[in-house]
């Protein structure tokens, strides 16, 4: 156990969720103005290693762990969270048109006894034009991604008013991130309902994303499991379009949750969707099923959800992500968590005769016949 874990965890658990996220991102906003801290912040999480790059969508990234959107969510924290050894940071989502998200509170809740969190925030966002003049002075130097999402209103929003949200937003983002995530269908609103869960609707924001001048590489985020027959589906409405880079894949754990330390009656009186290891066998079931299926060559995969360890890392990438987010596991295992990641994964690359990391992906992964 680390300091992080016998001393300052205990103290942060004592606030509230929210207050305790909030508070962070802001200082770490602002004691990232200081590079003399930043400097020295990165130089104690410092571990850099050449067999750990990458390139994804022509991007390139010193290492294969990033921070997922759903952290900082209005771009405050980027320099730091580089600083801390990230190899890649996404700020988001983010909605054109500022929106509070869900207006129950509290709306996250700590499930300690499985290293989990229980999330209802709702995509609240400061929208776009806020949070890009806010990431042109906090954009670290490691790939940075913006995830865009519809505004969280509370029900289904029109198609049409959906396709011109996103459109409208990947403008105001162009020049100003080095990618875009789409988040279609995200499990905080309208009970994880999209209009865009419809391929033919799909293919109308792609079509009208082609418009968008100078658009950088887009990632489409899958959050529900989809049957082999989806993903067909969706792979032929993004065939067309060589702009979209890879996948998003952060599936949500089954209900009623089971196997948990937690008991089921706690975790009812919690509304949301549970974050943590309970979604390690989804989320690498699905990294198998995209990656069986996808055009090797033009589609990379970005695993999100339950990556705890570099075993966790290490066993989404053999199975086919490029890229491993890690979220919730900086919550319980302190910041510490990204070097001992990336330590482990050299570890585990020698270990299995690879020269880089990049050599393992996919390995458990045969193509679909």
């Amino acid at each position: 156990m680390n300091l992080y874990q016998s001393l300052l965890r205990p103290l942060l658990f004592q606030c509230d969720a929210e207050w305790t996220h909030e508070t962070t991102l802001r200082a770490c906003h602002w004691l990232a103005k200081s590079g003399w801290l930043r400097e020295r912040v990165r130089s104690h999480h410092a571990f850099d290693d050449p067999r750990l790059a990458c390139s994804v969508a022509g991007l390139a990234f010193p290492n294969p762990v990033g921070i997922p959107a759903g952290f900082d969510k209005d771009a405050h924290a980027g320099l730091m969270l580089e600083a801390l050894g990230y190899g890649f940071v996404e700020a988001g989502s983010v909605s054109r048109d500022p929106s509070p998200g869900n207006p129950a509170r509290p709306r996250v809740f700590r499930v300690p006894a499985d290293e989990g969190l229980m999330v209802f925030y709702g995509v609240p966002s400061e929208g776009a034009v806020a949070v890009a003049q806010r990431a042109a002075s906090t954009r670290p130097r490691v790939p940075f991604g913006i995830s865009l999402v519809e505004a969280n209103i509370g029900r289904m929003s029109p198609i049409e008013d959906v396709l011109k949200q996103f459109t409208d937003t990947a403008r105001i983002f162009t020049g100003r991130a080095d990618y875009l995530q789409l988040n279609i269908n995200c499990p905080n609103t309208t009970g994880g309902e999209s209009p865009l869960d419809d391929p033919a609707h799909l293919a109308l924001l792609l079509a009208g994303l082609r418009e968008v001048e100078n658009l950088p590489p887009v990632f489409l985020k899958i959050t529900p499991f989809r049957t082999p027959a989806a993903i067909e589906a969706i792979l032929a409405v993004v065939d067309p379009y060589a702009f979209i880079k890879g996948f998003v894949l952060n599936t949500e754990a089954p209900k009623p949750y089971a196997g948990l330390n937690t008991p089921l009656e706690v975790l009812r009186k919690m509304p949301g969707t549970l974050c943590g290891p309970i979604r390690r066998k989804p989320v690498d079931d699905a990294v198998s099923a995209w990656y069986r299926r996808i055009d090797r060559a033009r589609h990379a995969i970005i695993a999100a959800g339950g990556t705890s360890s570099a075993a966790d890392a290490y066993r989404r990438i053999r199975l086919g992500a490029s890229l491993v987010g890690v979220l919730t596991a900086l919550v319980y295992r302190g910041p510490g968590v990204v070097r001992d990641i990336k330590e482990g994964l050299c570890r585990l690359i020698e270990r299995d005769g690879f020269a880089t990391i990049c050599e393992a992906v996919g390995v458990d992964t045969p193509r679909a016949r």
